[in-house]
């Protein structure tokens, strides 16, 4: 379970600088039937919950109303030194379906890829789900030692799903495969002897008298 602690922010635009310095990370929580707030939460926890939870895992945050569950929805950075400004949190309902991507981690070693010289194709890096907010996964595991041909394929179809979960992917589409790389063909030399190179400007011909005209 992640959690955070939120304080009340009244200080907004330029005033903002100095807040990040001391340690402050300014958000907005919203959601469905939550109006908009403006808070505070530590620098240091966010990064820390953010670096494990993701986009794909609730957080419970404590604020001055009472606790509510979020998902992190996007976070802004700054465009100079990258550093993180912002946040946004959205306040799930419980008894909603949420749409989400999740990340994909793969595991196991491909036996084409160990034994028959194919490279692992990871088509691939995120899964589109549904479901409601406590049956979110933060991520799926995808094995691919069931990779033994050339030609195998993992699809979507092929992916055991948690209780609760279904994916908007296609059945048929490719999760993972293996690439064969093909040798560069060595061409033979071209005989410049062989070709028949084309005169530039006036080529003269024969004309009925017998004289030289010019082609223009």
């Amino acid at each position: 379970m992640f959690s955070l602690q939120a304080e009340p922010r009244t200080i907004f635009g330029k005033e903002l600088k100095a807040e990040r310095r001391a340690g402050r990370l300014p958000v907005v929580v919203y959601g469905h039937k939550d109006k908009a707030q403006s808070l505070f939460v530590s620098m240091a926890d966010f990064k820390k919950v953010f670096k494990l939870a993701g986009e794909s895992s609730i957080i419970t945050l404590a604020t001055p109303a009472g606790k509510k569950s979020v998902l992190v929805h996007e976070v802004v950075y700054h465009p100079v030194n990258s550093e993180l400004v912002h946040a946004d949190l959205y306040v799930v309902e419980q008894d909603v379906v949420l749409k989400i991507k999740i990340p994909i981690e793969y595991t196991g070693l491909a036996p084409a890829v160990k034994e028959l010289g194919g490279t692992l194709l990871k088509v691939l890096h995120e899964l589109e789900i549904e479901a409601l907010p406590k049956d979110l996964p933060h991520g799926i595991t995808v094995d691919v030692t069931s990779l033994t041909t050339l030609e195998s394929q993992i699809l979507v179809k092929d992916l055991i799903l948690p209780t609760g979960v279904t994916t908007t992917h296609k059945s048929e589409e490719v999760v993972a495969g293996i690439a064969v790389v093909k040798e560069e063909v060595e061409e033979a030399p071209i005989d410049l002897s062989a070709i028949e190179v084309e005169k530039r400007g006036k080529e003269p011909v024969v004309g009925e008298d017998g004289k030289d005209e010019a082609v223009v």
